[in-house]
């Protein structure tokens, strides 16, 4: 019998890996942990070390401008999400026919999400100006009654960051769609065409229960990106009119800068960490029992 081989480890790899575990460790998780201590504090531009209980918190809970940016984020991110969804699978289904200049088309839709923010948030802001986008051009065709300007409105201005969203993140839902519908194994088409069902009901009756994998990391991105969403915001509406389009990332800049309240904009960033935790804890935990059924099975 030949002699069994030892697997040596990959001192080199390890050894290579070790500056970024403690950028990880130290930057990442102590500055998490420090900024969750700080939210308990009444630290103000300089750090305060003296606990102070759950006070910065009452006082969060108890603000209009912060309760109006938790309102906001849930409206934004329901529908943004539910738009990408939607949108993004439209488009997969529509590159999924095998048609021509289909990397073009793919690198076309996925653009937007290439580009900043921040130039996202002013190019939409010029197309939904009254003076220069879409309404001035209604106007140049003879529509002078035409009259559409969501920015300018409290009550709309949060729909026209809506639509700049699913501008910028239908793209990528629509490649991680893609990639889970080429997944979709052949012998299953072919037999959803000999029992005669139609091509709209396989993609969405039998095709998408199939890609639960790829619909949970969308699902996921999507909504990490929605509670990051600052720069658009600022580009767009500056979280105006008023504080219409406030949300909780400008929230916490404000008061970490402009008001210089660190343990009160601390206590906002630990409030945004929960449903992060809550939604990757959701998402491990189905993928744990789901791997166990599997293989009981």
């Amino acid at each position: 019998m030949a002699a069994r081989t030892r697997k040596k480890l990959p001192i080199a790899s390890i050894i290579a890996t070790i500056p970024l575990m403690i950028v990880s460790v130290g930057v990442y998780i102590f500055g998490i942990g420090l900024s969750i201590y700080f939210s308990f504090t009444n630290s103000v531009v300089f750090p305060d070390y003296k606990f102070v209980g759950l006070r910065q918190y009452e006082r969060l809970w108890t603000t209009d401008i912060w309760l109006t940016a938790v309102k906001n984020i849930w409206l934004f991110g329901v529908l943004s999400i539910i738009a990408n969804l939607v949108f993004g699978y439209l488009l997969a289904v529509f590159m999924d026919q095998r048609i021509k200049q289909e990397d073009l088309l793919r690198t076309i839709f996925l653009y937007p999400f290439a580009m900043s923010l921040i130039v996202t948030g002013l190019v939409w802001q010029w197309v939904l100006d009254p003076n220069y986008g879409l309404n001035a051009t209604m106007h140049e065709f003879g529509w002078t009654s035409f009259y559409f300007s969501p920015l300018n409105d409290a009550k709309t201005a949060i729909y026209g960051l809506v639509v700049a969203g699913i501008w910028q993140g239908a793209g990528v839902t629509m490649a991680i769609l893609l990639a889970g519908l080429r997944g979709v194994d052949a012998e299953i088409w072919k037999a959803a065409r000999v029992d005669g069902i139609p091509t709209w009901r396989t993609y969405l009756f039998i095709a998408l229960p199939m890609m639960r994998g790829a619909v949970a990391t969308t699902v996921v991105l999507q909504c990490i990106g929605v509670l990051r969403v600052y720069d658009i915001i600022v580009s767009m509406t500056g979280a105006g009119p008023g504080n219409a389009t406030m949300m909780p990332a400008v929230y916490v800049l404000q008061m970490l800068s402009d008001r210089q309240n660190a343990a009160q904009g601390m206590a906002a960033a630990t409030t945004m960490l929960l449903p992060v935790i809550i939604v990757l804890g959701g998402v491990g935990i189905y993928r744990l029992f789901a791997g166990r059924k599997a293989v009981t099975t």
